[in-house]
C-alpha cells in the first residue's frame, strides 16, 4: 500500500495528514502555542495532596494543575526523588547518577501522602493532554521513545517486543542492548529494531541517554514549574512511528521543516531522504493534494459511506456515539439480512478510518444495523478487530451485543480532533431569521422606483429564484406588468437557480450589477 505525509506549515500551526492511497487515514494539528504535549518532561511542584483519591495535584505551568496518582510514581520513584533532590549539591552528576541502588521500590499499597507534600518539587512526564475540564495527567516513570527503542532512566531490565517472534532474534538484541547499556538504564525493544545492527542501535541508544543526561543541569538549577525537554515534534514522531518502506513520498511547504525532516529521516532511516519534497506550487499544498476537500467530506456530523447508507457520529463528555444507517440502501435488493451485513461491513471500515482521523478516544458505541445471523455478527467483529490492526493507540473491541452495539475503548491520550465544516446560510447570515415573505415584492418596487426615478435607469434586468420568479410573472396582468406600466420602463425577469428563495439583483442594460 502506497503512503503519503502531506505536512502543511504555517503561522499559527503544523497540520499533518497521512494518506493511504491517496484517502485521508490520519490528521494531525501540531499548535505554535506552547501547548502542553505528550511525551513533554517537566519539573512541577506539589500543589496539593488528596488523600482520598491517593493522588496529588501538580503545577507544571499550565492554568488546569496536572495530576498524579500515586501508582503512576513508578516503582523505582526513590531513587528518582533521591537524585533531583541531590544534583543540586553534587559536583559530578554522573557518577551521582550511576551510584544510586534501585532496590527500595515503592510499595504498591503505600499512600500518597508518606512520599509527596505540597511545595516539594517533582520530576513527572505527561502521559495525557488536558481533556475538557481536566488537567494533564503524569507519571514519574520517565520514558524517552526513539525509532528502535524506549530508553528508561532509573531501570536495569531489557525487555522486547512481543511482535519479535524469533528467539534467535529476541536472544541477539538482548546480548546486544545488555552489552552497551550502561548502569541504572533500561530499555524496551521496539518491533522494528528486529535485524538491526549493532552500531545503528548503539548509535540511538547513546543519543537517548544524552537526552536525558542534558536534562540534569536544568533539574539543579531548576525553579518549578519548567519544562524539561520535549520529545520529537509531531511531525518526527509520526515519522519514528509509522516510516518503513511502503512511503512512496513525503511533501512539505516550508523549508526549515523540510530540513528538520530531512536531518531526522537521514538519522532513523538512511537512504530514504530522497522520498522528502519541497512543495513549491502556487496553490496551497493541501488543496494540491485533495486533503482539504477530503477534510470537508469525512468531519461532519454525517459521513457518507456507499451507495446511499451513512454515519452520524456524536460526541459527549462521557463517550462517542456512532449510529450506521442503511438510507436508501433499504429499498435495494431482496435479501434483507445480506443487504445488512453488506452495509455494516462497509461502515466498518469507515469507522475504523474515523477513529484515527479524528483520534477519537475513551468510550466508543456503535449502533450497527440489526442483523439476524450470529455468523454474520461474529464476521463483523472479526473484521472489525482487523481494520483496528493498524492504529497505533491501544485499544479493545467487545463482540456486538444482542441490540446489536459494539462497544470499543481506544487511548485517549488528546483531545478529539473536531473540524467545523458548516458554513452560515448566505440568506439569514447565521441568524436563523429572514425578512418576511409577505414583504418581499414591496422591497423590490422599493429598490425599483430608486433606480428609475432617482439613478434614471430605464432599461432593467431583475434576477430572482425561480420560485419568486413564478409569484412576480403568473397571470394576466402580472406583479411585472404593473411595475412596467406604473414606472414607465423596460423590466426583464430572469430566474436564477443560484439565488436563494427570497434575494434578487439588478443589472442594467450593458449586464453589469447594481448596488455594489
Amino acid at each position: 500500500m502506497e503512503k503519503e505525509l502531506i505536512i502543511d506549515v504555517n503561522s499559527t500551526e503544523v497540520s499533518i495528514a497521512l494518506l493511504d492511497e491517496h484517502r485521508l487515514i490520519e490528521l494531525n494539528k501540531e499548535q505554535n502555542n506552547g501547548r502542553f504535549s505528550v511525551g513533554d518532561v517537566y519539573i512541577g511542584k506539589i500543589k496539593r495532596i488528596m488523600p482520598a483519591l491517593n493522588a496529588a495535584f501538580v503545577d507544571i505551568g499550565d492554568e488546569k494543575d496536572a495530576f498524579i496518582h500515586y501508582l503512576d510514581l513508578g516503582l523505582s520513584f526513590k531513587a528518582l526523588d533521591y537524585f533531583a533532590r541531590q544534583l543540586p549539591q553534587s559536583r559530578n552528576h554522573l557518577a551521582l547518577y550511576s551510584g544510586i541502588k534501585l532496590g527500595d521500590i515503592l510499595e504498591k499499597e503505600g499512600k500518597i501522602s508518606d512520599v509527596l507534600k505540597p511545595g516539594q518539587h517533582l520530576i513527572t512526564q505527561i502521559v495525557k493532554e488536558p481533556i475538557s475540564t481536566k488537567g494533564s495527567r503524569l507519571t514519574s516513570e520517565i520514558s524517552i521513545a526513539g525509532r528502535n527503542m524506549v530508553l528508561l532512566p532509573f531501570a536495569d531490565k531489557v525487555s522486547i517486543s512481543q511482535k519479535i517472534t524469533s528467539r534467535e532474534e529476541k536472544s541477539r538484541l538482548e546480548r546486544l542492548v545488555y552489552s552497551i547499556l550502561p548502569k541504572n538504564y533500561g530499555v524496551i525493544i521496539r518491533t522494528v529494531a528486529e535485524g538491526k545492527r549493532a552500531a545503528v542501535l548503539d548509535g540511538e541508544l547513546k543519543s537517548l541517554i544524552m537526552k536525558w543526561e542534558n536534562s540534569w543541569q536544568k533539574i539543579a538549577k531548576a525553579k518549578p514549574p519548567q519544562l524539561l525537554f520535549t520529545e520529537n515534534s509531531r511531525t518526527t514522531t509520526i515519522l519514528r512511528d509509522l516510516l518503513n518502506d511502503s512511503f512512496s513520498s513525503i511533501y512539505v511547504n516550508d523549508e526549515a521543516v523540510f530540513n528538520e525532516t530531512k536531518e531526522y529521516i537521514s538519522l532513523i532511516s538512511p537512504g530514504q531522504e530522497k522520498i522528502l519534497k519541497l512543495y513549491k506550487g502556487g496553490e496551497p499544498i493541501f488543496d494540491h493534494f485533495d486533503v482539504n476537500k477530503q477534510i470537508r467530506s469525512s468531519f461532519g456530523r454525517v459521513v457518507p459511506i456507499k451507495q446511499g447508507a451513512y454515519l452520524v457520529i456524536e460526541h459527549t463528555e462521557a463517550l462517542h456515539v456512532i449510529d450506521v444507517n442503511s438510507g436508501i440502501r433499504a429499498k435495494n435488493g431482496s435479501d434483507q439480512e445480506q443487504n445488512t451485513f453488506d452495509v455494516n461491513m462497509n461502515a466498518a471500515t469507515e469507522i475504523a478510518r474515523q477513529l484515527r482521523l479524528r483520534d477519537m478516544g475513551g468510550i466508543i458505541v456503535v449502533d450497527f444495523i440489526d442483523m439476524e445471523s450470529n455468523e454474520n455478527k461474529n464476521k463483523l467483529f472479526k473484521r472489525m478487530q482487523e481494520l483496528m490492526e493498524s492504529d497505533r493507540a491501544k485499544h479493545n473491541i467487545l463482540p456486538i451485543t444482542k441490540f446489536g452495539l459494539m462497544q470499543i475503548t481506544r487511548q485517549r491520550v488528546r483531545p478529539a480532533t473536531e473540524i467545523n465544516t458548516s458554513e452560515s446560510c448566505p440568506t439569514c447570515k447565521g441568524t436563523g431569521k429572514i425578512s418576511s415573505s409577505l414583504l418581499i415584492d414591496e422591497t423590490i418596487e422599493r429598490e425599483l422606483a430608486y433606480y428609475v426615478k432617482e439613478k434614471e435607469q430605464k432599461n432593467l434586468e431583475l434576477r430572482v429564484n425561480p420560485i419568486l420568479y413564478a409569484y412576480l410573472v403568473k397571470g394576466i396582468i402580472s406583479t411585472k406588468m404593473k411595475w412596467k406600466n406604473k414606472y414607465k420602463c423596460k423590466l426583464r425577469i430572469e430566474p436564477s437557480s443560484d439565488l436563494s428563495v427570497l434575494e434578487f439583483k439588478w443589472y442594467n442594460e450593458k449586464g453589469d450589477l447594481l448596488g455594489n
